[in-house]
């Protein structure tokens, strides 16, 4: 099959200790051998602008901040990072792989947070030149294996409570019942069965005909 990932714009989402970073280390290298260039990026983050947002966003003292300044906060630094980083890299040809981008603001502050998904996603319209990417695989995982995972000082996000990220956990899942695009995947499993059942599914987005 022949496989074609130049252009396209390909996101890793879901529950905070879901491995993301183990399982984009694998795509990336999975696509470059595809024969595409690849660039990584995380959101927040990855600018200058974005990485000190990140830095608000995530710190624990920061335990007055409201989930509509989350929301606008996290807009910002992703409108900063398109302009920045995803739309050049997308010129090029590029195919961007994301730690994160809106499907995580859905689900935390929109569905967990009680700001609404709908707003997230119309603040977004109106704040970005494009709003979804080309395939959004979410790596579900159950509340109490995300949390043995991450064996480490919590961040402000990580620290809201079990409750919390339960409802984060549903509202990822409500995403890949609601928009086209979004597919689910057992972050459960060990990391090749994982890696291999993302690449089924990019295959069946981006595959053109066997050769």
């Amino acid at each position: 099959m022949s496989l074609d990932f130049h252009g396209k714009f390909i996101v890793l989402d879901g529950p905070d200790g879901c491995g993301k970073t183990t399982q984009q280390k694998l795509l990336s290298e999975w696509i470059q051998g595809c024969g595409a260039e690849v660039v990584c990026f995380r959101d927040p983050g990855t600018t200058a602008i974005g990485e000190q947002i990140r830095t608000i966003l995530l710190d624990p003292a920061h335990t007055a901040m409201g989930d509509n300044v989350e929301v606008l906060l996290y807009m910002a630094a992703r409108a900063q990072l398109w302009k920045e980083c995803i739309a050049p890299a997308l010129k090029t040809g590029a195919c961007v792989l994301m730690d994160r981008w809106l499907s995580s603001t859905c689900a935390y502050q929109g569905r967990a947070g009680g700001f609404g998904v709908e707003k997230v996603v119309h603040i977004a319209e109106e704040s970005l030149e494009r709003v979804w990417p080309d395939a959004t695989i979410i790596l579900d995982v159950d509340t109490q294996t995300a949390a043995a995972r991450m064996n480490r000082p919590l961040d402000r996000m990580e620290q809201k409570g079990g409750n919390y990220h339960q409802r984060v956990r549903e509202g990822f899942l409500e995403l890949c019942d609601h928009y086209s695009g979004i597919f689910k995947v057992d972050a459960t499993r060990s990391a090749v069965d994982v890696q291999n059942h993302i690449r089924v599914i990019l295959e069946g987005c981006f595959g053109g005909r066997a050769k």
